[in-house]
């Protein structure tokens, strides 16, 4: 395709690929399932599932992208007309998730104010679903908007469609230029100075002190696999669609590498920051780490700011950092996220830049404000849950199955990874993505299928959960057969001839 946009330097893409993959998931996620399964032994199996899974599919999303030069439905239609509906499919999941995941930046942007000041009080569980986001009685009520949501909220949106607007060179890569070093010091920063407080040694030992009884347990195994698959960004499009805007001879192979290496290495640190907080929490608080250990929305808007009211000095300074570090994880992935569906409008329906992200963008931060109000919690926690096990890890299963077992375009995407990249790929490669890969993805589906038909998600009624979390999964899919029914322009899926341009 001529005239597609293109990163300005390697470093720049890789750079806008760890970002997206670092995101909230890699501070308050990670630290806590590896501490539930096995602590110290949780490293084997979860090195194991990034070698085996995380890579594999990230090399295979790298490639399509690169070779086929065209966001996930473009690509898709590319390697076989019967399959642009996942990569529609995959930009439906990104859609949903863009629309919560801007909310919970504008709590963290909103935090990041409040912790100058300490303003959450002593009771900090009561602030957040009480006095921050007024929370509705019931699940299912709306209510009204939440002006102190609403307000970061808007600033959120402004920030990432601003980067949107101005491009992939000068918008997103010059973003992340300035997020992921910036991200990197402000955390090292809080993890310094969390590992000097008194009890740092409790929760470190916590996390990091082997239970090796536990890593014969295919929970702990399933749990490996899970972690690295959400937290490299893969199965929603954005790594098809950020691949897509690379030079014709850049390294596929080794940017997987290092992008996916990149993103363990900043959740080893998140979890040595973590606990090394939670230690000191609960040595204040003379009571066993297992009490104070917490993870999601908890750990971030409940458990930490009581660690920082208990710090020693400067409170509110770490406070602001602790929050502003979410913020920046955060936009640099709610950008990736909104630029699949910028780009899959752009290809599909010839129109600039400018007006698909006016519209895409616009229409998912219209949408957003739903959760910005006082029932937006509820809403929020359900499409969360829902989008991301029957959307991004059954896309993902649907994805590798289809093209390694029924197109099978797999030695072909290998012939063009290995074109251009140092590293051969070998047989480890299509054996991880024809077996493995589909073999634990598989599992996980069938047993999250059964567990949610036996009982309702965090026992949300029944006729809340239809519309609210499996309604939102099977729409993501419907959107992406309507989609992909519609007629492309003529030449536009033929192969796109060699360009020129820089070789990253």
């Amino acid at each position: 395709m001529n005239g597609r946009e293109q990163w300005g330097t390697r470093a720049g893409f890789i750079l806008a690929a760890v970002g997206s993959a670092v995101g909230l998931g890699n501070i308050w996620r990670f630290p806590y399932v590896a501490y539930e399964n096995g602590g110290g032994a949780f490293f084997f199996p979860y090195l194991f599932a990034l070698l085996t899974a995380g890579i594999p599919l990230l090399i295979m999303e790298f490639t399509m992208g690169h070779k086929y030069r065209g966001s996930a439905p473009l690509s898709y239609a590319r390697l076989n007309k019967k399959t642009e509906w996942i990569g529609w499919w995959q930009v439906g999941i990104s859609f949903v998730i863009a629309t919560y995941y801007a909310v919970i930046i504008a709590w963290a942007m909103a935090y990041a104010y409040f912790a100058l000041g300490l303003r959450w009080g002593e009771d900090t569980q009561g602030f957040l679903f009480g006095e921050y986001l007024q929370l509705a009685d019931v699940p299912g009520q709306v209510g009204s908007i939440v002006p102190s949501v609403f307000i970061p909220l808007v600033i959120v949106w402004v920030i990432a469609l601003g980067v949107l607007f101005k491009g992939v060179k000068k918008g997103i890569e010059v973003a992340n230029r300035i997020f992921i070093p910036a991200l990197v010091i402000l955390f090292l920063i809080i993890v310094i100075r969390a590992l000097t407080l008194e009890g740092a040694t409790v929760g470190l030992d916590a996390f990091f002190k082997p239970n090796w009884s536990e890593i014969m347990s295919p929970g702990v195994w399933v749990a490996a696999y899970g972690q690295v698959f959400f937290s490299l960004s893969i199965g929603f499009a954005i790594m098809i669609t950020y691949s897509s805007y690379l030079g014709r001879k850049s390294d596929i192979t080794n940017n997987a590498f290092i992008t996916g290496f990149s993103n363990s290495s900043f959740e080893v640190l998140a979890g040595i920051g973590v606990f090394a907080a939670l230690g000191f929490m609960a040595t204040q608080a003379g009571v066993p780490l297992d009490e104070v250990a917490a993870a999601g929305v908890g750990l971030a808007f409940v458990v930490f700011p009581q660690i920082i009211n208990t710090f020693p000095a400067l409170n509110g300074l770490f406070g602001f950092l602790f929050f502003a570090c979410l913020v920046l994880a955060g936009l640099s992935s709610l950008i990736s996220i909104v630029q699949t569906f910028v780009a899959g409008i752009q290809d599909k329906f010839k129109v600039s830049r400018a007006k698909a992200v006016a519209f895409g963008g616009g229409l998912s931060a219209l949408i957003s404000i739903l959760f910005a109000t006082q029932g937006g919690l509820y809403f929020l926690d359900a499409a969360d849950y829902f989008i991301n096990t029957f959307g991004v890890a059954l896309a993902g299963l649907v994805s590798v199955i289809t093209v390694v077992w029924f197109v099978k375009k797999l030695p072909e995407l290998q012939g063009h990874a290995d074109s251009v990249s140092d590293m051969r790929l070998g047989l480890w490669w299509k054996i991880c993505l024809g077996f493995i890969t589909p073999v634990v993805l598989g599992y996980m589906a069938v047993q999250n299928l059964i567990g949610n038909l036996r009982d309702n998600y965090e026992g949300y009624a029944t006729s809340f959960l239809l519309y609210s979390g499996w309604g939102v999964a099977v729409a993501a899919i419907i959107v992406g057969f309507i989609f992909a029914s519609m007629k492309w322009g003529k030449n536009d899926l033929e192969m796109p001839k060699e360009e020129k341009g820089a070789d990253l």
